[in-house]
């Protein structure tokens, strides 16, 4: 059920912000025409990141919040929607595995040189000490910097200065990670793991069917909470504002009028509308480069791009790729190019919509915690080999139990996090608001 706030739902927005808004649009096409003499597929992380942007934003989904908001309000419904998104993914993806393997492709890791891979399963992770220990530190981190690695993407489009110290540390934190997962993977703990592939066990019908499973698993305990919280009267509805509610209809339709503006660039999205679209837009993304969606490796590799300039050198074999990508130019790099993208396209959603603004209200005590909360994103991230979308929700939509695995001991540290920092730092609210 969905609560309206109590604010004049007739206010028109201002003209300026859509202007630059289609400014911000052309900006991006123009962007995305001189990145294609580099190769088509940059293209296509730019303009499939400015999807994604514009897509978390209009519909207010993020992946940090099917945790924090369940355990904050009480309320599942994007809870739910994550666990939608997880199943049309992994059925997608099953028909792309399975296509693949009937023509002899194998899964990355099992490839050999010059052997076809399937598509999207180099998002197979290895289940170790390293995993669990970096998901559990970017679980908590994602709490206390108030958002995950996409989340902090599009919190910066939306005008959070929050989010711009977090990108900051997250590159510190990443890189002190990246440097940390080189010499545990060299200790003898370090080599102790395993990939699981689950159609290698059980099949693609099989592997489908233990997906559901486990997605079934976690909706029951969503709603089970959910009616735990209503017992005790905590509960608290999803609540949009006045402007993202959709117009009263007056008269007839008019294509050329406010109502219809607002219809298509106002009116909030559902979660459930967000998920489908994150879905078909991270099944895009496997099939046009072949590889899965990740975040969390472009901030390491921006701050160590901002080092550069200060003549600060990298010597670490860690680093080595970063510092090859460096070279080569950060317009070049898919990933960059598909985070600056969703920068933009959560500022063009919001810019459309005419409630963009700087948001700068915290203090230096939250400044420190934002720091420490970016610092522990970026070692989780790099010393876990990934964050939620890479390590997490590619993970487990192509099939690799170590996703659950990320998935568990992220939500721990989360949980972790939410119960000691709740209501001492402004990004965890205290629960039970009347």
């Amino acid at each position: 059920m969905i609560k309206q706030e109590s604010r004049n739902q007739e206010t028109k927005i201002s003209k300026i912000q859509p202007i630059i808004g289609l400014i911000l649009l052309v900006l991006i096409i123009l962007l995305g025409n001189h990145v294609f003499k580099n190769g088509g597929t940059m293209t296509l992380n730019l303009i499939t990141g400015a999807i994604l942007g514009y897509i978390f934003t209009r519909s207010r989904y993020g992946f940090a919040g099917g945790i924090k908001r369940l355990y904050i309000t009480g309320e599942g419904s994007l809870t739910k929607a994550l666990l939608i998104m997880f199943a049309i993914s992994a059925i997608a993806a099953a028909g792309i595995h399975w296509g693949a393997a009937a023509k002899g492709a194998v899964p990355a890791f099992m490839a050999g040189v010059g052997q076809a891979v399937i598509p999207g399963t180099g998002s197979v992770g290895m289940i170790n000490i390293s995993l669990i220990v970096g998901a559990f530190l970017f679980g908590i981190g994602m709490m206390i910097a108030g958002g995950c690695a996409s989340g902090t993407l599009t919190d910066a489009g939306e005008g959070s200065v929050r989010a711009l110290i977090v990108m900051l540390f997250f590159g510190f934190g990443g890189i002190i990670g990246l440097i940390a997962k080189h010499g545990f993977s060299e200790t003898a703990l370090g080599k102790i793991g395993a990939r699981v592939y689950l159609p290698n066990i059980f099949g693609y019908i099989g592997a489908v069917l233990v997906t559901f499973g486990f997605l079934l698993v976690l909706y029951c305990i969503t709603r089970k909470y959910e009616d735990i919280r209503k017992k005790k009267g905590t509960y608290q509805e999803n609540i949009y504002e006045a402007d993202e509610l959709p117009l009263k209809e007056k008269g007839q339709f008019k294509f050329f009028s406010y109502n219809t503006y607002h219809k298509f660039f106002v009116e909030r999205w559902s979660f459930t509308k967000g998920a489908i679209l994150t879905s078909v837009m991270f099944i895009f993304i496997i099939n046009t480069t072949g590889n899965s969606w990740g975040v969390s490796g472009g901030y390491p590799l921006w701050v160590m791009a901002l080092l550069d300039k200060f003549g600060i050198e990298f010597t670490s074999p860690a680093l080595a790729g970063n510092v090859k990508a460096i070279q080569n130019g950060l317009l070049n790099h898919g990933v960059t190019l598909r985070n600056l993208g969703m920068i933009a396209g959560s500022a063009v959603a919001f810019l459309l919509a005419g409630r963009f603004k700087l948001d700068y209200k915290f203090s230096i005590k939250d400044v420190v915690f934002y720091a420490i909360g970016g610092l522990l994103l970026g070692f989780g991230a790099m010393f876990a080999g990934g964050c939620n979308i890479g390590a997490l929700y590619s993970a487990i939509s192509n099939f690799s139990l170590s996703g659950w695995v990320y998935l568990v001991s992220a939500g721990l540290g989360g949980i972790v996090a939410l119960r000691l920092f709740e209501g001492k730092v402004n990004t965890i609210p205290a629960r039970f608001k009347k």
